[in-house]
């Protein structure tokens, strides 16, 4: 048996070509996943790329805040890491209230959260470090605390990008589910999610 590199490859275009030549697939990446119709590949690749390289700069900008604090960068990067955020893969984040469109209840109101990004970026005005990115979360957050959504779940903010693309995304928590659990998706998608 060859080994497989550790490699995803979105793949689209025909489904049909797709599922017939998945096993040679196989055998150049561990995770092929037919997307959907040509060129969704790859609008996959851009929104994963692209959300790396803003998560980079994320990252910069919090770690930079931290240290200048006085927290050491690896006591710093431990104790992130073993919070709520960092133990869960990346992407899943996205699948408890984002995807199936549910806020409520909230898993952690948008009233608290919006209090710590602004202690976050007050300390960040008193240190010296440009938080250009928390000062934009901070912003978003307001905006979704001034249509009164605080007590819902503080990813309620991420409504208001889909809203100004005009853009709905409610999926299925069944479909969801199950793809939490399954690996590449080899046959058919549902088309019942919409997007």
């Amino acid at each position: 048996m060859p080994l497989r590199a550790k490699l995803a490859l979105w793949v689209s275009g025909d489904e049909a070509a797709f599922n017939r030549y998945q096993t040679l697939l196989l055998n150049i990446g561990d995770q092929p996943r037919y997307v959907g119709p040509s060129g969704a590949g790859s609008v996959a690749k851009l929104v994963h790329n692209c959300s790396g390289y803003i998560l980079n700069t994320a990252l910069a900008e919090v770690f930079t805040l931290g240290v200048k604090a006085g927290v050491e960068p690896l006591d710093l990067w431990e104790a992130v890491r073993h919070g709520a955020l960092g133990r869960r893969r990346l992407f899943d984040l996205v699948t408890d209230h984002f995807l199936p469109d549910k806020f409520d209840p909230p898993s952690f109101a948008l009233r608290l959260a919006h209090k710590d990004v602004s202690l976050a970026t007050a300390l960040g005005r008193e240190l010296g470090v440009p938080m250009r990115l928390a000062n934009l979360t901070l912003e978003e957050m307001t905006e979704a605390m001034n249509r009164g959504w605080g007590n819902r779940d503080s990813r309620i903010t991420m409504q208001l990008e889909t809203e100004r693309a005009n853009v709905k995304i409610a999926v299925d928590p069944e479909r969801l589910r199950a793809a939490m659990t399954r690996g590449p998706r080899s046959g058919p998608q549902s088309s019942e999610d919409k997007h």
